[in-house]
């Protein structure tokens, strides 16, 4: 009995004199944090957010709000916050601001450093992130996979990796009202084709027709499920002077398949040889359809000239056929300036693209900016607090409107990687912060980009083995219609 109170004793003494629990000195001083957590706005079912201390030896961390706390350690000079606490922590802390001291020990004293905060937001995020993993490179790349984050944690699973597929390109996943159970990619090279699935059914379809110019990208679904806009472009890319690579068009136009007819819908509206139609995308209600649109020029000669704009068309659901007039929404040649990426926040009030310069594919362009357009007003402007010196580009809308996901090589302007920021009912943006990891290293060692940040509301099941069966046993052929 004896032994057991002097253990106790002996536990309680250290824990005590623990210099993970003590702080000598306080300082007036900001502390410098990687990843830079401060200031943000946060989901309150976000993954932990674990950083370490720029040139110090961290000790432990204190969040506090309303006199409640959380302390933790520290692993590898790197906060160790445990899942289950975090989360119980930020459940409480719901429309509030936490305050974080971060204490470090500078040979054997405990300084705690000047506090800062973020706050949490009551507004919930979508439970994953479906992306796909690439290297930056220009012609040449190996293995590639479409993956999922969840995002209350740090598990990282395959929706689908070539490596089952013989090697091919795997791209373009898009999801139907972020339904994990409802979406489609694209196979190209060997087995190539587009994969649509919804539920368990898997259709494996070659959507090349001869009256287009491709086979068809950059999709977006009608939210009916029945329809998904797409273009079909003549693609080409070269290096460039002053950054990596251009990324051009020799031809595209807009169309929209119908899925369960296997047929393209075409209109001299949206497809002209005078013209390059791209990135469609249609409106929460279905009843509209956005695009980019320029003037055809001589390419690559010209291509620093070539600016898109941003219009929108009617769209009939029942008859499958587009309105009459078009709607310019971003002009080009006022604005000087190039539209694409256009997404629309579910509740239909705003419109977020990505402006650059010139050109139509802009995710080396260090000048390009995410772009937020009022639908009610039609008044444009600059997420500036979102926005780098560096390149932003690709991004997605939760299902609540009220988080953003876009890609940036703000890091070091070679790898895209996804950062996640809130935006307020009214369009405001916040501060945004990078994808959390457990590691805080994994972006240092991960030699690939994270590419289409999509947020689903759940977990895919993973069906590489029924996808692989379908495209080995042969692909269905789309019929072509235009309605005008």
């Amino acid at each position: 009995m004896k032994c057991i109170i002097y253990m106790v004793l002996f536990v309680l003494m250290t824990l005590a004199c623990s210099p993970g629990y003590k702080i000598d000195q306080y300082q007036d001083k900001e502390v410098s944090i990687n990843p830079d957590y401060k200031d943000i706005t946060v989901p309150h079912n976000i993954a932990p957010l674990n950083f370490t201390v720029n040139g110090s030896l961290l000790s432990f961390v204190k969040y506090e709000v309303d006199g409640d706390s959380l302390i933790v350690g520290e692993k590898d000079n790197q906060t160790d916050i445990p899942l289950k606490k975090w989360h119980e922590f930020l459940e409480r802390a719901q429309g509030k601001q936490v305050n974080v001291t971060v204490v470090v020990n500078q040979k054997g004293i405990y300084v705690a450093y000047k506090p800062f905060s973020f706050h949490v937001s009551a507004d919930p995020i979508d439970g994953y992130l479906a992306y796909r993993l690439i290297e930056p490179g220009y012609a040449i790349w190996n293995q590639m996979g479409i993956y999922q984050r969840n995002l209350t944690n740090f598990e990282e699973t395959p929706i689908i990796e070539n490596k089952v597929t013989k090697g091919n390109c795997v791209n373009c996943h898009s999801f139907c009202e972020r339904n994990p159970e409802h979406y489609l990619f694209h196979m190209r090279s060997t087995l190539g084709g587009t994969v649509f699935v919804n539920g368990d059914s898997i259709d494996f379809v070659n959507t090349q027709a001869k009256e287009t110019i491709s086979p068809l990208v950059y999709p977006y679904w009608h939210p009916s499920g029945d329809y998904v806009a797409f273009s079909t472009n003549k693609t080409s890319q070269g290096f460039h002077p002053t950054q990596r690579v251009e990324v051009y068009d020799l031809a595209s136009d807009v169309v929209v398949y119908q899925i369960k007819e296997h047929m393209i819908i075409s209109s001299s509206r949206l497809a002209s040889k005078d013209s390059y139609e791209t990135f469609p995308a249609f409106s929460p209600d279905g009843k509209s359809l956005y695009f980019c649109t320029a003037q055809a020029k001589s390419m690559p000669d010209s291509i620093q000239s070539l600016k898109y704009n941003l219009c929108r068309v009617s769209f009939d659901e029942e008859l499958g056929c587009f309105g009459e007039s078009i709607d310019t929404l971003f002009n080009a040649e006022r604005e000087d300036k190039s539209f694409s990426f256009p997404r629309i926040s579910p509740d239909g009030h705003f419109l977020l693209g990505t402006v650059s310069g010139y050109g139509t594919f802009p995710i080396w362009h260090k000048d390009a900016d995410l772009y937020l357009i009022d639908l009610r007003t039609n008044r444009g402007e600059y997420a500036v607090p979102a926005n780098s010196e560096d390149t932003e580009s690709y991004h997605s809308w939760s299902s609540n409107g009220r988080w953003v996901v876009f890609s940036s090589r703000r890091g070091d302007g070679l790898y895209t990687r996804p950062y996640i920021v809130h935006v307020s009912s009214n369009g405001t943006f916040g501060k945004p912060f990078l994808l959390p990891q457990e590691d805080i290293g994994y972006y240092d060692e991960l030699l690939k980009s994270y590419n289409i940040p999509e947020f689903i509301t759940g977990k895919v099941n993973n069906k590489s083995f029924f996808i692989r069966h379908m495209a080995d046993n042969g692909e269905k052929k789309v019929s072509f219609r235009k309605v005008d």
